[in-house]
């Protein structure tokens, strides 16, 4: 796969390089049925983790990038950027009832960053400086290591891994909050409109100063929304992918349970076999799907990665299907069938005047768009109608 040059990139007055991987061969591809497939890029996740905890092959998995992996610390010593292609069975099939020529696919773009060590806050390892790195993104996934390996040195607690990774983190936070609060206290003394964004960061130091990540602490959601803008990383949402053996495959509940108990309410838990995962993203679809057969892996944990960062971040899929195209469009959860045709144009937003709707599964079962309206089991919808996962829309539009 290509690579573009390293560029520069100045972050926070901080110099570091960002490889972005050239992924017009992964994202612009023939599938098994002939039809072009793409990716379109909706959310940013930061993958965050100790040395050797898997993390840059858990991207090289979900991404099929080729960033460097060798069994020693800090192999990952740039912030390495690419796309991964949420992968959904449900437009696959789709796209083979309505014998699509292409193929659109949800994306997130996925930000890879050095192993943190303890003590990275102060200097330690590396340092916290690619930290900077996924202070954008929209998400965290934390990679903890529990597999064992003689040849592979570093921590293989999950737990301790865990509570690490949160303190540096933490201490993170803090210091971009004390370099702040202080100039948002004497702005706020001339502009009162900013009094309830100081509470709001007053309350944050004060949480992270017991030790509390944001997404534990009892904050709520009209206090994220005024630290908007620090960019702070424990206010983030949080998955945890926990690296598996494949000596421990069978047994993953037990090993992912102390940490789903430790995350319980604020954050998702998954168990993988990263090194699985990543040797099955080299295989063509077919030869994959035998492979997670074989180790009784289902569709693999990729699928369930993606599908729960799409959880996590409050976004859900509705699809569009014809001859041309089938598409999966993300939007978020909630959202009105008028918002939703938003998402496609400005301009089916502005005239819309009805959505055709129909779940992707009736429309599978009827076979086609055309015998599902004979068929009475397509929806006339209004503004109000509140668009599901799932759902596949025509838009009625009017500019």
């Amino acid at each position: 796969m290509g690579r573009l040059p390293w560029l520069a990139f100045f972050f926070e007055r901080i110099l570091r390089f960002t490889v972005r991987f050239d992924m017009r061969s992964h994202a612009s591809w023939s599938d098994t049925a002939g039809a072009k497939s793409s990716v379109e890029l909706v959310e940013r996740i930061g993958l965050v983790g100790l040395p050797n905890a898997g993390k840059t092959s858990l991207f090289n998995a979900l991404t099929g990038a080729e960033a460097a992996v060798a069994p020693h610390p800090f192999t990952t010593t740039e912030s390495s950027v690419a796309v991964a292609p949420v992968p959904d069975v449900r437009l696959d099939a789709l796209a083979t009832m309505s014998s699509s020529k292409k193929v659109v696919r949800a994306g997130v773009e996925v930000v890879d960053i050095a192993g943190l060590v303890a003590g990275a806050s102060s200097g330690e390892g590396l340092g916290n400086r690619f930290l900077a790195g996924i202070r954008e993104v929209d998400a965290l996934c934390l990679v903890l290591r529990s597999f064992d390996d003689p040849e592979v040195p570093g921590v293989t607690d999950a737990l301790d891994a865990l509570g690490t990774l949160e303190i540096e983190l933490v201490l993170a936070d803090l210091a971009t909050l004390e370099s702040q609060i202080d100039k948002r206290r004497k702005a706020s003394r001339a502009d009162k409109s900013l009094a309830a964004e100081v509470a709001a960061l007053e309350r944050a130091h004060e949480a992270l100063q017991t030790g509390t990540p944001l997404y534990r602490s009892v904050l709520d959601a009209e206090d994220r929304e005024l630290r908007r803008g620090m960019f702070l990383l424990t206010d983030k949402p949080v998955l945890v992918v926990v690296n598996l053996g494949e000596d421990q495959l069978e047994k993953a509940d037990a090993v992912v349970a102390p940490l789903v108990d430790a995350l319980t309410g604020h954050g998702e838990v998954l168990g993988a076999c990263v090194q699985l995962e990543a040797e099955a993203a080299r295989l063509d679809p077919a030869e994959r799907a035998e492979m997670f057969e074989g180790f009784g892996l289902g569709e693999g944990a990729l699928a369930r990665v993606a599908a729960a960062s799409y959880q996590l971040l409050g976004r859900r899929i509705f699809f569009t299907t014809g001859d041309k195209e089938s598409r999966a469009w993300s939007f978020r959860h909630g959202a009105s069938a008028p918002e939703c045709a938003g998402v496609i144009h400005s301009d089916l937003q502005r005239g819309f005047i009805r959505a055709e709707v129909i779940h992707w599964d009736e429309l599978l079962d009827a076979g086609s768009w055309a015998v599902a309206k004979s068929g009475g089991h397509i929806r006339l919808e209004g503004k109000d109608y509140h668009v599901l996962d799932g759902d596949v829309l025509e838009i009625r539009f009017n500019v």
